[in-house]
């Protein structure tokens, strides 16, 4: 039987001990039926009640009544607890549990875009930083893993509060939305022509975003659905756009984000604009594609049906290099995409669309690092928050995460720190006097001040886990060059033996195709059986050696080909089949066997003999023949990534391979930059071009094929 101090200590426990709820549930339910149970029930033999008997009940009454309330009341409070905990939970699980990794949910019926949550803080302001300020705040921003960068992100309006989406949320309309949560504003969407009289023909899924001082300079649109394309044409031809910008891929982790809303080739009508391809090109981290698009005008039966209106270009850039998670890793491929945008819009047109999956996210990115690049410009300073605020009133939730915002503060250090370094090729007689020679003014811009930023920059060794394993440690020829982990050759693992996939080698970019090179030490001689097998396990076809295997008596490489027939490491058998001596390097062929299965694949091993050890080559011209054998070689046999090696796989390696990359681009497009080119090179693999001379060697190379290729004719 409980007693009143009993119930009490009951209830005290409960409104102090949250995780025992239950149990005390448990026990005040049986409390309360005891307590019930002496209020009716008395034990012994059934007898009138005496009057020492009812006045003794009656004392015991009021208490019981008391109690019994306030059970009722605890009881109708845990009821309330339990129902608001339940709500809690289903909340969690359709914001939270469903959460896929690219920030969408998976909804049964449609998808949407997750909103994040706002920080209280909401009305903070942040004041527009001066650009020399910009090095010190990103430092500020970032430490403590981006902790102020989370906070001044959080503390953005989401949108406009006066804002409304009647157009958008019309029940003709919904289906053309990607995405139920993002919608165009009624104020700032682009209104489309009425076809047929049709009310709801006029609604896209598109707003217009201002630029730094350009009103209307971007059309900020989701990626096409195949019932919208159609009118995603129509937009660009009735807005007279020239300029396409595609930040997303068409399918990402097996899930659609944008419909293909162009032809491959050929010519194709959307409603009525016909769309054919005239040209495209694929670059490393973007592909620009070139289109004529006419608007046709369907007419009566007569004795003509159609009217076509006068062709125009539109050109598309679509930036490839955005990864599933997060933000690019470097920003300069984002800016050089950038620049190009510019360099091809032409004055005059129309808005630029830009576009991702939603149409704010990637897109929202873009628009402020152009539009705070030219706030660099003109006022010495940029405004990150106040520029984000400003276009989320004319389209909710863009820049969507706070990696995103971040990322928008690097690209814009990485435009201060180092500027815009590309050339055309017709200035570079005049760059290199420039580099060569220090100006009485003090305004030196020397060679040894370009290399010293490359030298600057830090060396990841937190990145460099596997290859500092002291399982690997010995298969590394010097201690200071490691492959990244991010990007280094991964060999297949044999069964029963740990460690077995690593071998240091990088995978390194090349002009237009990603990992087209695999950068490596030269092999040492427990690592040749290695070396064999990342070429046979990543078909490489061709393998460019830059040093000899000794070089002022010391060794440099091991001896991994056979001097004459062949020889077996491992399961691997090298047989030399020819060997042929141009002018300054040498040409074998050779069959690479893989022993177990009795696979064979042809390599071909250029050597190149006029690099020594200190210093660099005496002429550039050797370096462009072998590089053009190489590309040559690389055409027929389908464009495996290349192997190339010097001692350590840095220095001669990524000089390489930066000239490989520069020379392409003059061919192509008649521009270098060649400070970029290296710094690439150096954030794949470190001290990629090693010395002042080496980086020096690139720019004399380029113009020693400036002056023997006055015509930047290809190499065939």
């Amino acid at each position: 039987m409980y007693t009143l101090a009993q119930t009490n200590e009951c209830i005290h426990a409960f409104c102090t001990c949250k995780h025992m709820h239950i149990h005390m549930y448990r026990r005040l339910c049986s409390l309360f039926l005891l307590l019930c149970c002496r209020c009716s029930l008395t034990p012994g033999p059934a007898s009138p009640p005496s009057s020492e008997d009812v006045t003794s009940h009656s004392q015991h009454i009021l208490p019981i009544v008391l109690v019994l309330s306030l059970l009722v009341l605890i009881i109708a409070l845990l009821v309330w607890y339990f129902l608001r905990l339940k709500n809690q939970r289903k909340a969690v699980v359709t914001t939270v549990d469903k959460k896929i990794p690219n920030g969408i949910l998976e909804e049964q019926e449609q998808q949407t875009v997750v909103l994040l949550p706002r920080s209280p803080s909401a009305s903070k302001t942040y004041f527009p930083i001066p650009v020399d300020h910009l090095e010190e705040e990103q430092r500020l921003r970032s430490a403590d893993d981006g902790k102020l960068f989370r906070e001044e992100y959080n503390s953005l309006p989401g949108g406009n509060a006066q804002g409304t989406y009647e157009e958008a949320n019309k029940d003709d309309n919904k289906e053309k939305n990607r995405y139920p949560n993002i919608l165009p504003y009624d104020h700032s969407r682009v209104v489309l022509t009425q076809l047929d009289g049709n009310p709801s023909s006029d609604y896209v899924n598109a707003s217009y975003i201002d630029g730094y001082t350009e009103k209307n300079k971007f059309i900020a649109a989701q990626g096409p659905k195949e019932d919208t394309v159609a009118d995603f044409w129509r937009t660009i031809w009735e807005q007279k756009v020239a300029t396409v910008v595609m930040l997303t891929n068409l399918k990402e982790r097996k899930e659609d984000k944008c419909y293909q809303y162009w032809p491959d080739q050929g010519c194709w009508s959307y409603g009525n604009v016909r769309v054919a391809v005239e040209d495209f090109t694929v670059l490393v981290d973007y592909t620009i594609r070139k289109f004529c698009i006419q608007h046709v005008f369907l007419m009566p039966v007569t004795v003509f049906s159609a009217c076509v209106c006068t062709p125009r270009l539109v050109t598309q850039l679509h930036f490839t290099s955005w990864p599933d998670f997060g933000v690019p890793f470097s920003p300069i491929g984002m800016l050089k995409f950038l620049k190009k945008v510019k360099v091809v819009n032409p004055p005059f047109a129309g808005p630029i669309v830009v576009h991702c999956s939603a149409g704010v996210g990637r897109t929202g990115t873009f628009i402020v690092i152009d539009a705070m690049i030219d706030m660099m410009h003109a006022e010495q300073k940029v405004d990150v928050f106040g520029c984000v605020a400003k276009i989320r009133e004319q389209r909710s939730q863009l820049v969507q995460t706070d990696m995103q915002y971040s990322f928008i503060y690097q690209a814009l250090l990485e435009y201060f720190l180092y500027g815009d370094t590309e050339l055309d090729v017709s200035s570079l007689e005049g760059h290199l006097h420039k580099l060569h020679n220090t100006f009485a003014n003090g305004d030196r811009v020397g060679l040894e001040e370009e290399f010293k930023k490359l030298t600057n920059m830090r060396i990841m060794k937190e990145n460099m886990r596997m290859g500092n394993l002291p399982a690997n440690m010995k298969k590394n020829r010097v201690l200071q060059i490691i492959p990244y982990d991010f990007n280094r050759v991964i060999l297949s693992m044999r069964r029963g033996q740990e460690f077995t996939d690593y071998v240091n080698a990088s995978f390194i970019d090349g002009y237009r195709q990603k990992d087209y090179f695999i950068a490596t030490q030269g092999p040492l001689t427990h690592t040749v059986e290695d070396f064999w097998r990342m070429v046979w396990e990543w078909k490489c076809h061709s393998i460019v050696m830059l040093t000899e295997l000794q070089e002022r008596e010391q060794d440099k490489c091991c001896q991994y080909l056979p001097a004459e027939d062949s020889v077996t490491y491992g399961d691997y058998t090298v047989e030399l089949k020819g060997d042929t001596l141009c002018d300054t390097f040498s040409l074998r062929d050779l069959v690479l066997t893989f022993v177990p299965e009795k696979q064979t694949r042809v390599i071909r091993h250029f050597h190149f003999h006029g690099w020594p050890e200190i210093g660099i080559p005496a002429e550039g011209k050797g370096m462009i023949d072998i590089i053009a054998s190489v590309q040559r070689q690389q055409q027929q046999s389908g464009n495996h990534p290349i192997v190339v090696h010097c001692s350590a796989g840095a220095g001669r390696t990524g000089t390489f391979i930066a000239l490989s990359n520069i020379l392409e681009r003059v061919k192509a497009e008649g521009l270098l930059d060649v400070f970029q080119t290296v710094k690439s090179l150096r954030m794949q693999r470190p001290h990629m071009v090693q010395t002042v001379e080496q980086y020096d060697f690139c720019y004399r190379v380029v113009q020693d094929f400036v002056d023997i290729f006055s015509d930047y004719a290809n190499f065939k």
